[in-house]
Formats: C-alpha cells, structure tokens, sequence
C-alpha cells in the first residue's frame, strides 16, 4: 500500500513538473525569442553556421535558419522554394530586384526575428512575422530604387492568379509602376507582405531597428536589437 501511494505521489510530481515547464510556442518565454528559427517551410529547425551561404545572404553565414540551398533559390527570378516570379509586370530593375533578394534573405536566414514571430494557419507555415521595426534607411532606399519598376498588386500575400503554377496577376489588375501601388516607403515596406514589417523611427546603427543590410565583418547588428526588444 504505501509502495503504490509513494507510486502515485511520484506520477504526480511528474505531471506537475511537466505543466510547469511547457510553454506553447504563441507564448515565447523571454529567452526563446533569441537566436531561434521559425516554423515556416524553408526554414531549419535551429539556427546554424552556413559557410556556403550564396550572394546576398552571405551575411548570415555564421548563424543561419537557411540553408545554402535556399539562399541559391532566393537569387532566382522564379525560385522552386515559392513559385514566385518578381517579373510578373515586366523585367524588375536589378536595382529594384535586389532589396527582394535581401528582404527573402532576412525572412529565411535571420535568427533574430524571435521577439516578431506569431503563430498562423497557414497550409504552407506555421509561424509569420509581424510589424518587425524595418530601420527607415533601409524602406527607404528600397520604395526609391523600386519606385519606377512595375507590378499589379500593392499586397503580394494574396490574391494572384495562381493557375499557371507561378503567380501572375488577376484579371483586371493592371500592370502601373511601384510608385502608383506604394505612394510612400511605408506603405510598401508595411502593405507588401501584410504587416511583416513596421516602418521605424530609428536608423541602422541604433540598436532598435532591424537592419535588412549590415556588413558582417562587425557582426550581426540585429542580435542588439532582438535582445532589446526581448527584454
């Protein structure tokens, strides 16, 4: 007798222990939201050194949620990794094209979106990214090297013509200039992916902004800023 209350006092502390302990991923603990990966479909599980990190995505070698694969595909006009055709109103100017390839490179390698990341129900993710404070350098140089390039849609989450396999615009949509979709830098860095980033005040450098672009000869400056923000 006392062998199976001793028995059942231990099953209890199990379970007590084991609730205690369980956090759902919507409800990070602080540290969790640092140096982590999201639940997406390209993603890795961890964060990890890729030394074989292609073009633009290079910067994250060191610590990455992508890997070489993946950063290759990003420098595609139509990547295997969405079916995603920048060129749907037209060639992109490759000054335009590469603050995509940059904006891709941060959503899939960047460890440093923790304090950002939201739960979805989405078919292809379980976790997005939501109103990540975009240093204003950065959306700006983006709306101005962009602004004279073409597309059809001001959200580019939603709503294509998917029935040829890759995205092509609606009917009716019509095919205008960047600027004409997105009058200002914000509402192209906020509208273009539903709210993944949120235009900030600060400038590179400040440690309270996400910077698409930074040279990781002086390390990563984002780790500053999610650990800021974390805090």
């Amino acid at each position: 007798m006392d062998m199976a209350r001793q028995m059942m006092q231990l099953l209890l502390l199990a379970l007590v222990t084991a609730s205690g302990s369980a956090q759902p991923r919507s409800a990070r603990a602080r540290m969790d939201l640092l140096n982590v990966c999201m639940n997406a479909k390209h993603h890795k599980a961890q964060p990890s050194p890729e030394d074989e990190l292609y073009g633009q995505c290079s910067p994250w070698k060191k610590n990455a949620c992508c890997t070489a694969n993946t950063s290759q595909e990003l420098h595609k006009d139509t990547s295997r990794l969405y079916n995603f055709n920048w060129d749907h109103c037209g060639k992109m100017e490759p000054a335009c094209k590469r603050h995509f390839i940059q904006d891709a490179c941060l959503y899939e390698c960047s460890p440093n979106l923790g304090p950002w990341i939201r739960q979805v129900n989405q078919s292809w993710r379980k976790e997005r990214i939501l109103n990540v404070p975009l240093c204003k350098e950065d959306c700006e140089r983006w709306w101005e090297d962009c602004r004279t390039s073409y597309t059809c849609k001001s959200n580019w989450h939603k709503g294509w013509n998917w029935t040829s396999g890759i995205n092509e615009c609606p009917a009716r949509a019509l095919c205008r200039t960047f600027e004409s979709y997105f009058p200002t830098p914000a509402a192209l860095c906020e509208g273009l992916w539903s709210h993944s980033f949120k235009v900030s005040n600060y400038s590179g450098g400040s440690g309270r902004c996400i910077q698409m672009w930074f040279d990781s000869a002086q390390g990563n400056a984002n780790e500053e800023v999610a650990k800021f923000y974390a805090a």
